[in-house]
C-alpha cells in the first residue's frame, strides 16, 4: 500500500496544504508556492526516510497539488 495524498474540504481557511497517510503513519505539509517550498505541520509514526519518501513526492506533483487546491477552493467559494 502507497501514500495516499489528500485535502480536507473542510479547511478552506488554511493555507495551501496537503495531507499525507500510509497505514498508522500520518503527516500534513504546507506548501509555500511562492518559494517552491514544503513544511511539515505534523507527522505521527513517520520516520526519516518516509518524511523524505513524502517530501519528494510533494515536489514531484507541487504544481497538481496547487492546482487542485485552487480547483477546490473555486468549488466552494465561487
Amino acid at each position: 500500500m502507497g501514500w495516499r495524498f489528500f485535502f480536507y474540504s473542510n479547511e478552506g481557511a488554511e493555507p495551501i496544504h496537503i495531507h499525507c497517510r500510509k497505514g498508522g503513519k500520518e503527516c500534513k505539509y504546507w506548501l509555500d508556492v511562492a518559494n517552491f517550498d514544503v513544511e511539515e505541520a505534523y507527522s505521527y509514526s513517520m520516520n526519516n526516510k518516509d518524511k523524505r519518501q513524502v517530501k519528494k513526492i510533494i515536489f514531484e506533483y507541487f504544481e497538481y497539488i496547487e492546482s487542485e487546491w485552487q480547483k477546490l477552493q473555486e468549488a466552494r467559494y465561487p
